[in-house]
């Protein structure tokens, strides 16, 4: 008696785990379509987020950055001056690496103030990426003209 129980219990479980387990195939048509709806939102959000990335600065932050960017490439242009000056003055034969580093800051600066004038502010450029750019050239820039004054020979 026992023996049959178990058996028939056994039976209703594995018919009723095959029952409940089996989908229809509308089931999984059903599932794989959320999925991929599921699956485009996703794709739709990546590109919001890649256009909010990739915004174009507005006429009054461009306005703004370029008109930063012009006094700060004024002021570099003037220090460049100002150090070829000294060399003149010194008339004796300053390094010519001195020569050298100076021609090298005052090429870097017109190349940064070119990137700047070719720079177009519209949707397919990334306003974000030219910005951090610019800032990290310019600060560069201004640490080598600080730095070619400085005299590291003892």
């Amino acid at each position: 008696m026992k023996k049959t129980i178990y058996i028939l219990a056994l039976t209703t479980f594995i018919a009723g785990t095959l029952l409940i387990g089996c989908q229809t195939s509308t089931k999984k048509e059903a599932a794989a379509k959320d999925k991929v709806a599921d699956a485009r939102e996703d794709v739709q959000d990546a590109k919001e987020e890649l256009m909010n990335a990739r915004k174009e600065a507005t006429t009054e932050e461009w306005k703004a950055f370029k008109d930063q960017t012009n006094a700060t490439i004024n002021e570099n242009e003037i220090r460049i001056a100002d150090l070829k000056a000294k060399m003149k003055k010194t008339e004796n034969s300053i390094d010519a690496m001195y020569a050298k580093k100076v021609n090298e800051l005052e090429q870097k600066n017109k190349d940064i103030k070119a990137k700047v004038e070719t720079y177009k502010n519209d949707r397919n450029s990334d306003w974000e990426s030219f910005k951090r750019e610019y800032n990290h050239d310019m600060n560069e820039l201004g640490d080598a003209l600080r730095d070619v004054t400085v005299d590291n020979k003892k």
